[in-house]
C-alpha cells in the first residue's frame, strides 16, 4: 500500500483553504484536523482492502462515515453553512481522488 497519509492530509487541507476563502481563518484548526482525519481514514481503508478485510461496500460506508464527521466539525463553525462544508470536503477529496482509487483499485471517490 504505498497510500501517503502526511501527503494526502496536505493536498486535503490545501483544497480546503482553497475552497473556504475567507473562511479559512475561521475553520483553520478544525481544517487541519479533519484533513488528518480523512486521510489517514482514505489509507486505512486502502490498507482494509487491500487485506481483503473490507469490501467495496465497506470501504464507501468508511469513508461516508467520516465525510459525515468532517461535514459536522466545518459546520460548527459561525457561517459556514452545509452547502459550503460540502463543497469544502468534495473539493478536498477530488484532490486525492486519482491517487486513492488508484491505489485501491476500485471508484471509491
Amino acid at each position: 500500500m504505498s497510500l501517503d497519509a502526511v501527503k494526502l492530509g496536505k493536498d486535503i487541507l490545501a483544497a480546503l483553504n482553497g475552497s473556504l476563502g475567507d473562511k479559512w481563518p475561521d475553520v483553520k484548526d478544525y481544517g487541519e484536523a479533519e484533513a488528518k482525519k480523512l486521510a489517514q481514514t482514505l489509507v486505512m481503508i486502502g490498507t482494509l482492502t487491500a487485506t481483503g478485510k473490507i469490501n467495496k461496500e465497506q470501504a464507501a460506508l468508511h469513508l461516508e462515515m467520516q465525510k459525515n464527521a468532517s461535514r459536522m466539525v466545518l459546520m460548527t463553525v459561525e457561517g459556514l453553512g452545509v452547502l459550503a462544508a460540502e463543497a469544502a470536503i468534495n473539493s478536498a477529496l477530488g484532490t486525492v481522488k486519482d491517487t486513492v482509487n488508484k491505489e485501491i483499485g476500485f471508484v471509491l471517490i
